[in-house]
Formats: structure tokens, C-alpha cells, sequence
């Protein structure tokens, strides 16, 4: 597969883009990712009857309300704008670095390279730091209807400042490694597939323009496809994560170790099948997601490089 775009967006553009993008994927989709966390850190053991996504949902909006649902979005919008930004910039970046300049088309393998690298970036620049604070916020099992039931963090700030004051700033840092090796492959696998499908429906579509984005409806359902890929290729990743980040660390324990121990408590107390706990929602809302998320990104980039200001010229790119 060769792409060919048309000039690469500006930052102002991929900014205000991709967090328009993100920040509508959070509040459409948060709801599944509570649910999908609350499944990772159960322990039920292996002859324990399963708990599925419905019934765990349920469960948290007749004990704690619906605003349990939305339990660490704060986190989640606080982080999405840089998130994205960085996301789609720096895969812009690393596209270029990769085929020797903007505008020169690029294989599969490439664009893979190029994902993989925009995926471990923003990981480490505001993921992990974000996911830190949300999965200690969704973890908490309180009431936000009782005015009495006080919950150890009360919102994404005091979180942050509970964390670092207790545990260290280090703690914001906590499972990196798997954070960078989840986020690299889920965007790896998604920008690949979503480049091979966009490629594939303009060669199906030849009289439409290549300098136009695609049809809304044709962006939301590749997205929908390319989006589900990355959660079935690495979901033990992402239950071993949740589970290291939802705990403070143990002193004389190196993140290697803990990890191991996490995953061979897991194998042994709750069986294979623990690995993926939480896989349903997460398909459920990392899918809709980037259909949501690539459909308003391509949108909004196709109506700010038509009104001008944000937008950059060619030969300016290049200089």
C-alpha cells in the first residue's frame, strides 16, 4: 500500500481537531470505560460465576448513582486535548520522518512504525499521568448521591494531589511501560487499518476527490473497524495496567516484578480467562470511539483548512 496525502495539517489545526475529537469520544464513550475498569479489578475466582458488562453497569448506577459512570472524566477531558494533539501531530511527524518528507507517499509499514512511535509519545507525555488518576477515581466505590459517603479522592485535582503528596510524583508514572506498549500498539494498529481502508474506498470510489475527506458516514464506519482491532491485540496488557496503576507500589518491588506477580496471581486465583476481563465494554467503547473520534477529527480538519487561519501553506510546511 502507498499513500499519497495532500499537505500535512498544521499543529494549530491538529490541535484544536483532535481535541474537539477526543473531547466528544470521552463523554460519548466514558460510561463503558468505568464499567470496563471496574471488570479488570474484580477478583472473582475461577469457579465464580461471571459478572458481564450490563450487569456490572447496573450494579454501579443502583449503588452509586449514573454520575458513577462519569467517575474520572475530569482526568480524562483535562488530558484528551494534549492527548490527541500529540497524537495526531506527532504521527504526522514520524509519517513524514519516515517517507523523507511531507506529501511523499508511504507503505503499511511505514505508516505501522509511524503509529506505533505517536502511540508511545503520547503515552508517556500525558497518558499515563491521566490514566493514573482516572483508574483511582473509578475505583472508588462510593455513592455520589450520599453527602456523607466521602470518597478518598474527590475529584481529578484533589487526586492528583493526594497521589503525589503520599506516593511521590513517580506514582503518575506508575505502569509506563505497559501504558507505552498498549497505546503503541492500539494506534499502530489503527492508523494502519484506517490508512488501508481509506486507500481501499478511494480506489472504489474514483470519481470521488482525493484532496476531499471522505464521506462522514464511510470515516465513522472504517474508524468503528480499525478502532475494535487494537483492544482484541492487546487486552491482557491493558487488565495487567489497570490493575498496577489502581494499587501504590511496594517498596524493594521493581515494576518488573510486580507485573509478574500480578499476572501470575491472576492466572492462578482467577484463570486465564482474567486476562481479558473487560474486553467487551472496552471493544464497545474504544471502537465507537475512534469512529467518533476520526469522523469529527477529519470534520473539523476539513472545515479549518477551508476557513484559512489556522491552516498552513505547503512550501511554509516545508521550510
Amino acid at each position: 500500500m502507498a499513500s499519497k496525502d495532500k499537505k500535512p495539517a498544521s499543529a494549530a489545526i491538529n490541535l484544536v481537531a483532535g481535541g474537539g475529537a477526543g473531547m466528544m469520544e470521552a463523554l460519548v464513550c466514558h460510561p463503558l470505560d468505568t464499567i470496563k475498569v471496574r471488570m479488570q479489578l474484580s477478583r472473582r475466582g475461577k469457579d465464580a460465576p461471571r459478572r458481564g458488562f450490563v450487569r456490572t453497569g447496573m450494579e454501579i448506577v443502583k449503588r452509586e448513582t449514573p454520575l458513577g459512570l462519569y467517575k474520572g472524566l475530569g482526568a480524562v477531558l483535562t488530558g484528551i486535548v494534549p492527548k490527541m494533539a500529540i497524537r495526531f501531530t506527532s504521527f504526522e511527524w514520524y509519517k513524514q520522518l519516515l517517507s523523507g518528507g511531507p506529501g511523499k507517499p508511504i507503505d503499511g509499514r511505514k505508516i505501522f512504525v509511524a503509529g506505533l512511535a505517536a502511540g508511545v509519545t503520547e503515552a508517556v507525555a500525558v497518558v499515563t499521568p491521566m490514566e493514573v488518576i482516572k483508574i483511582r477515581l473509578q475505583a472508588q466505590h462510593h455513592s455520589m448521591a450520599d453527602p456523607l459517603d466521602v470518597p478518598k479522592y474527590r475529584n481529578a485535582a484533589h487526586a492528583l494531589y493526594t497521589v503525589v503528596k503520599e506516593e511521590g510524583f513517580g506514582a503518575l508514572y506508575r505502569g509506563v511501560s505497559l501504558t507505552a506498549l498498549r497505546q503503541g500498539s492500539n494506534q499502530a494498529v489503527n492508523f494502519t487499518a484506517y490508512s488501508y481502508f481509506k486507500d481501499a474506498l478511494y480506489r472504489l470510489q474514483p470519481d470521488l476527490d482525493k484532496a476531499a475527506p471522505l464521506p462522514g458516514y464511510q470515516t465513522t464506519i472504517i474508524g468503528l473497524v480499525s478502532g475494535a482491532m487494537g483492544p482484541l491485540s492487546n487486552a491482557p496488557i491493558d487488565t495487567i495496567k489497570t490493575r498496577l496503576q489502581k494499587t501504590p507500589a511496594e517498596p524493594g518491588v521493581s515494576a518488573f516484578q510486580r507485573v509478574s506477580l500480578i499476572a501470575a496471581d491472576m492466572f492462578k486465583q482467577e484463570g486465564f480467562h482474567a486476562f481479558y476481563k473487560g474486553i467487551t465494554p472496552r471493544v464497545m467503547r474504544v471502537a465507537p470511539g475512534q469512529a467518533v473520534t476520526f469522523t469529527v477529527y477529519e470534520f473539523l480538519k476539513s472545515r479549518l483548512e477551508k476557513s484559512g487561519p489556522l491552516s498552513i501553506k505547503a512550501d511554509q510546511y516545508e521550510e
